[in-house]
């Protein structure tokens, strides 16, 4: 098979979708966020890395503060949407049910089955982009989402972003467990 050479624009798979909250100028603003991922174990931190123009940015700044939700399918427009408008223009606060957990200024969304509360740490300046990482301070949500008291995310039903074909899928089935499917491997 003979490789091809393509954009550079490509990504490496899927990327889980997450509605971002800060609170902007007094008031709750949301964002839909794929660019988000773990980078930390213990503390337990998040990265998100969001356009240095974005409105939930000048949150973020200001307060040192944010909220990473994940919504369900269910609430699939609704995410789409607050990625579509710009809260410097459009009051997005009445769009999600917001809750507070330890942290002032980082508005979680009460219909995700998951959130999560960060204090920022650190902000790499990149070109165009600002990646925030931030320590979890708070993670919530309900007893029915759960499995032997951890997420399940069959139960939680969240989706994924492609680009650069910009589509959302949900999640399939379970095809193995990681850290130990790799012992029956025989090279």
């Amino acid at each position: 098979m003979k490789k091809i050479s393509i954009s550079t624009q490509a990504f490496p798979g899927p990327m889980p979708v997450a509605i971002v909250g800060a609170e902007v100028d007094g008031t709750p603003n949301y964002l839909a966020v794929a660019w988000i991922t773990r980078v930390n174990f213990t503390p337990p931190m998040l990265g998100i890395a969001l356009g240095k123009n974005h409105h939930t940015s000048k949150g973020i700044r200001e307060h040192g503060e944010f909220s990473v939700s994940i919504p369900g399918v269910d609430l699939m427009k609704a995410t789409d949407h607050v990625g579509l408008v710009s809260g410097s223009r459009i009051d997005k606060s009445g769009i999600f049910e917001p809750f507070y957990g330890e942290l002032r200024h980082a508005p979680m969304v009460s219909e995700c089955p998951l959130t999560m509360e960060c204090r920022v740490v650190q902000t790499v300046d990149l070109p165009v982009n600002e990646f925030f990482i931030g320590e979890i301070v708070g993670v919530y949500t309900e007893q029915r989402f759960l499995s032997e008291g951890k997420p399940d995310m069959k139960r939680i039903n969240p989706f994924v972003l492609s680009m650069p074909d910009n589509h959302y899928w949900s999640l399939g089935e379970t095809i193995g467990r990681a850290w130990q499917s790799g012992t029956e491997f025989k090279p």
